[in-house]
């Protein structure tokens, strides 16, 4: 998940990775001593990238192998040009995640990635079909229809203008709002941490009242949530307007286990080997 990165990121030492984010996590979902009774859907982002380079047939075959709920692949437009406008989202459309996995190496064509994943191995699989930029989501949707996909299919994205086309063109097409909208985790540079962090806390405060008028609008079925942006507030207000939470993207297995505890709907993983020690089936697998 997350916008397209057309530049790297500042790194920073892992001793303050690590004086920051243990507090900062605790605060999302806090403490959890009782289970829910059920377990969140398992979903492979890229397939398992942790496992085969992403958004790849070797990732979305190792996501199977690894018995994930549904597999996430991001598409992008050969032409980004147009910044959103008619003009944008021309040329091929690629499996990849940003422009400089697409510049690294020869990314998938959507449709070569649908036509594996709408095969005999892959039948009941859901699918997660992440838009990183708006301009070419009517192009996604005609892939979609053309392999037999829209009943099994989530298409999420950033953009509410983006996903508000796809709504008019293709009601039956669930929809997922991707929260927040950023290019990169400003929490892991020193340099704009503290800031960050202050910021997130107006954004999760303001977070359910916003979702929870999507969800009941009928704009979007489900919220995909950075994991940092999440609380049993936001939780809350997305089962009471009926839709579904996802979270993203959650690589420890700690994590894991306290979202599971708090009852999200879907947590969305590099490495679905983390999912080991959970219950081997979801609750329910129908779509919202």
């Amino acid at each position: 998940m997350g916008t397209p990165r057309r530049v790297r990121g500042v790194s920073v030492g892992a001793a303050r990775r690590k004086s920051v984010r243990p507090a900062f996590e605790s605060g999302i979902v806090g403490v959890m001593s009782q289970q829910t009774g059920r377990r969140p859907r398992r979903v492979g982002h890229k397939g398992a990238a942790h496992i085969e380079t992403g958004n790849t047939l070797a990732s979305f075959d190792a996501a199977l192998e690894h018995d994930v709920d549904m597999i996430e692949l991001d598409v992008l437009s050969e032409d980004p040009r147009g910044g959103g406008t008619a003009a944008a989202g021309g040329g091929r459309l690629l499996v990849a995640h940003d422009y400089e996995d697409v510049h690294s190496r020869e990314p998938l064509e959507l449709e070569q990635a649908l036509e594996h994943l709408a095969g005999e191995r892959f039948a009941g699989m859901e699918l997660d079909v992440d838009i990183k930029l708006p301009g070419y989501e009517l192009r996604v949707l005609e892939a979609l229809r053309s392999f037999g996909l829209i009943e099994r299919t989530l298409v999420s994205g950033m953009f509410p203008a983006s996903l508000a086309r796809l709504r008019t063109a293709e009601p039956a097409l669930r929809l997922g709002w991707s929260v927040p909208r950023v290019r990169r985790d400003y929490t892991k540079d020193m340099l704009t941490v503290i800031p960050a962090l202050v910021m997130l806390g107006v954004y999760r405060a303001t977070l359910p009242r916003r979702v929870g008028a999507a969800l009941r609008s009928g704009r979007v079925d489900a919220i995909m949530a950075h994991w940092r942006v999440v609380s049993r507030g936001l939780l809350r207000a997305v089962s009471e307007a009926g839709g579904e939470l996802y979270v993203w993207t959650v690589d420890d297995s700690r994590l894991i286990e306290r979202l599971t505890a708090l009852g999200v709907d879907g947590i969305i993983t590099n490495d679905p080997r983390l999912f080991g020690s959970q219950p081997s089936s979801p609750a329910s697998s129908s779509p919202p």
